[in-house]
């Protein structure tokens, strides 16, 4: 079992910056790819970004393209840098791993942490 830990969310004014983290612990080693979804009310759960592990390869959804960035350090821990923020950005978002490859179906990925809440206010 791998568990995973977001943090990094809040309140921000549309335009502004975070950067969320995601922890990751337990059996690290069987996974390839992290991946980033978000979920708002009413709303089904989206891929936003995802990372390869062995050489850093990125991907996002057109929608977040240009403002969000993916990256990862040199422990277990993924970060999702968001600059020019939207109030569509307003969601809940959740870590994700699996051990294939990039999948943007959340029904591919095997692990999930809690998520954390991000709001974007006008």
């Amino acid at each position: 079992q791998v568990q995973l830990v977001e943090s990094g969310g809040g309140l921000v004014q549309a335009g502004g910056s975070l950067r969320l983290s995601c922890a990751a612990s337990g059996r690290t080693m069987s996974f390839y790819t992290m991946g980033w979804f978000r979920q708002a009310p009413g709303k089904e759960r989206e891929f936003v970004a995802a990372i390869i592990w062995i050489g850093a390869q990125t991907y996002y959804s057109d929608s977040v393209k240009g403002r969000f960035t993916i990256s990862r350090d040199n422990a277990n821990t993924v970060f999702l840098q968001m600059n020019s923020l939207k109030v569509d950005d307003t969601g809940v978002y959740y870590c994700a791993a699996k051990g294939g490859g990039v999948s943007t179906n959340r029904n591919g990925y095997q692990s999930w942490g809690q998520g954390t809440q991000v709001t974007v206010s006008s």
